[in-house]
Formats: C-alpha cells, sequence, structure tokens
C-alpha cells in the first residue's frame, strides 16, 4: 500500500526501482531523499534529550502493517557489547530530528528513562494489545 505523502518539491537522487550505486564512488547505494530515508540510515542514529544529553541509539523500528506508517522507534539504552542493555519503544510521534546533533530528539529527562515502559533482549512486550497504549500514555502521544 502506498504512503500518502503531501506534493513537495522532491526529486529522486537516481531512477525509481533502480540499484545505482553512489556515483561518490563510495559503493553505497544511494537511499535517501530529501523527505525520505532507508530504515538502514535510520538505525544506529542517536537519541538525545531536549538538553543534547545521549540516550541511545535507534535499535529497529516499527511498522504498522495495515496503515504502513511507523508506529514506534525502539531506543537501544545501556549495557556494554549487547549485554544488560535494554530496550524503549518510543512513539515515532514524539521523536523530532535534530540536524545540529545528526539525531532524534525526545523530550525526557535521563531519570524518568528507567520509568518509561521498556523490555530486554528477545522478549515481545507488543504481544500484549495493552503495552502500546501504556507507551503512548507515557509520552502523551495520541
Amino acid at each position: 500500500m502506498p504512503t500518502e505523502l503531501p506534493p513537495t518539491n522532491e526529486h529522486a537522487l537516481r531512477e525509481a526501482g533502480s540499484l545505482q550505486l553512489d556515483p561518490s564512488g563510495e559503493g553505497v547505494a544511494i537511499d535517501e531523499t530529501k523527505r525520505l530515508i532507508a530504515s538502514s540510515k535510520v538505525e544506529g542514529t542517536p537519541v538525545y534529550n531536549a538538553r543534547g544529553e545521549s540516550l541511545g541509539t535507534i535499535h529497529n523500528f516499527m511498522v504498522d502493517k495495515y496503515t504502513g506508517q511507523v508506529a514506534y522507534a525502539v531506543m537501544s539504552f545501556g549495557g556494554f557489547l549487547g549485554l544488560g542493555e535494554s530496550y524503549h519503544p518510543l512513539p515515532w510521534k514524539a521523536l523530532v530530528y535534530d540536524t545540529r546533533l545528526e539525531g532524534y530528539v525526545v523530550d525526557i529527562d535521563p531519570g524518568q528513562l528507567g520509568e518509561a515502559p521498556r523490555h530486554g533482549a528477545g522478549e515481545d512486550p507488543f504481544a500484549d494489545p495493552a503495552y502500546g497504549q501504556k507507551v503512548r500514555d507515557f509520552y502523551g502521544v495520541r
């Protein structure tokens, strides 16, 4: 199902459907326009609070199968080499991209992050239909 976006002056960096490589010669497929970005470029992006303090990085994001819209970005937080890491689903609408920081900003204090909905590796909290509402309520997003 195609996503309906408002018209823009956006133009493709490469022909649609092409796997053309970046002409700069770095061997990376062009996967971004002024309006759209590939998931591979979002994963690993830093997440900061409103004061510019680092909170974690985007681990992945969850796409609604019916609307095709991103519902949550899952932020990895803490741990070392994957041990002790926790995952915090952040409503996509609660994130703002800051070009100065080259990362996403969410309005939360690091102390509040301990109280935020989270899960560990291998857990699937979204199996509980109420979990998504709990996340949206915590961040004040509808």
